[in-house]
């Protein structure tokens, strides 16, 4: 993943620091916080399960590409599933892929660009009905999609944004990130965050190194879904690490209800250590019981 990477240098001059949390998140939580004694959700995975670095890693020696899958499964309780970004594919091999993931695991299918950045949300209604035609074949394994807009859509196309959104179907769970910078000026951002909270649909929080902007902390739903950018397992990705679970922590005294947490660096095959440290700390300081990742080599991994 490029978006928001920064050249070595620039790193330990970059301000991580997490914001505050937007005053109408504080008030959404509060306001739709999961019912007493109900567990909250926390899924956490990688953006893809095709990476034959993996293999000797968290993959067997000798893993075929078709195992990685399932492989992938033993490991993670989802996945960010960008491959759909670039190609609907068939039922059949939807079917075929729901077969090698556990009861629990989610796929969380990325919007294809011909929705996205070809037709930009217009004219687009054929394209969209495969889309979920395919989708739908997840069945209980389908998590939320996102659509991610390109950096180039701006909040002049605010008002096409708003008419495919309400076109979508209300069963459907849909997270929402945007690029381009000036979303991000108040009264713009503002408006997007009341049209997104107003219609149901969540807001994607991506903490990238260059893209400080995009880290906005604010929820339109009790439910958050962030893509987390490394930069290679430098010290800073694991301090960063830290304070998503010190926040993620609140969230959960808070009362949200459901969380995704994906894992990206721009050199994917370091994603298994640091999602494996991230697993590690939610379940100590969370007191979380999720599944943590099992490496072929133990030793070293967090010395």
């Amino acid at each position: 993943m490029e978006f928001g990477k920064v050249l070595p240098s620039e790193i330990n001059k970059i301000d991580f620091t997490l914001p505050l949390d937007r005053p109408e998140t504080i008030a959404l939580l509060k306001k739709h916080a999961r019912p007493k004694g109900k567990e909250v959700k926390v899924h956490v995975g990688c953006a893809k399960w095709g990476r034959k670095e993996w293999i000797g890693k968290i993959y067997p020696k000798g893993t075929k590409e078709a195992d990685f899958l399932d492989n992938y499964a033993k490991h993670f309780n989802c996945i960010e599933f960008n491959a759909m970004f670039y190609q609907i594919f068939p039922k059949s091999t939807i079917e075929k892929w729901v077969s090698k993931v556990g009861k629990d695991f989610l796929f969380c299918p990325k919007f294809t660009n011909s929705i996205s950045h070809i037709r930009r949300l217009k004219n687009a209604k054929e394209v969209t009905d495969s889309f979920l035609d395919a989708i739908y074949t997840f069945g209980k394994h389908l998590g939320p999609c996102f659509l991610q807009l390109s950096d180039n859509y701006g909040p002049k196309e605010f008002d096409s944004m708003k008419a495919y959104l309400k076109s979508l179907p209300k069963d459907l769970d849909v997270f929402v990130e945007v690029r381009h910078k000036d979303w991000y000026a108040e009264g713009n951002f503002a408006r997007l965050f009341e049209m997104l909270a107003e219609t149901g649909f969540g807001t994607v929080i991506t903490d990238a190194s260059g893209r400080r902007d995009c880290v906005h902390m604010g929820l339109t739903t009790p439910k958050a879904f962030i893509r987390f950018v490394g930069n290679g397992l430098h010290p800073t990705d694991y301090t960063r690490i830290d304070d998503w679970v010190k926040r993620i922590k609140k969230w959960i005294a808070a009362g949200i209800q459901e969380i995704y947490f994906f894992m990206h660096q721009h050199e994917e095959m370091h994603s298994p250590e640091l999602c494996a440290y991230t697993i590690k700390e939610l379940n100590r300081v969370c007191k979380l019981q999720i599944p943590e990742v099992k490496f072929i080599r133990q030793k070293g991994l967090f010395d």
